[in-house]
């Protein structure tokens, strides 16, 4: 029974371990798209004619890229601040999501209501998320 007891001390530890290293391979693997994702928007705004350009498409990639720039921020805070992933940087995620769902998929006004207010939604928890009240970091 002590050596059990031994063990499930030592898990936590492990598995924390498990989470650091899978998170490290993911901003890793992110670094390298908003690498991928850079080099297309360079192309897109140095190589590309006139003619070939589509602005929604430009629009939705540079979101792409930012979403890809806030998780890495997310990854890289996590390990700065202790292995805690601050709730403030999650909202800036789905904000940034929200906003690129409604400049790709525009068409039903309706829609794009309801979106906007789950964006509202999310700026005023940003703003709970921001009061003194709920900061843990300086």
């Amino acid at each position: 029974m002590n050596v059990v007891m031994k063990y499930i001390r030592k898990l936590p530890g492990f598995l924390q371990m498990v989470l650091n290293v899978s998170l490290f391979l993911v901003g890793l693997i992110l670094s390298f798209l908003l690498l991928k994702e850079t080099w297309s928007i360079f192309s897109y705004v140095f190589l590309y004619t006139e003619a070939d350009k589509n602005y929604y498409e430009f629009t939705e990639e540079l979101l792409v890229f930012f979403l890809y720039f806030e998780f890495i921020a997310l990854i890289v805070k996590y390990f700065k601040t202790n292995f805690h992933f601050p709730l403030r940087y999650f909202i800036y995620i789905g904000i940034t999501a929200v906003i690129r769902l409604i400049i790709v998929d525009h068409d039903d006004a309706k829609n794009t209501f309801w979106w906007s207010i789950a964006i509202l939604a999310m700026v005023g928890s940003l703003l709970i998320a921001n009061s003194k009240l709920l900061k843990r970091e300086s």
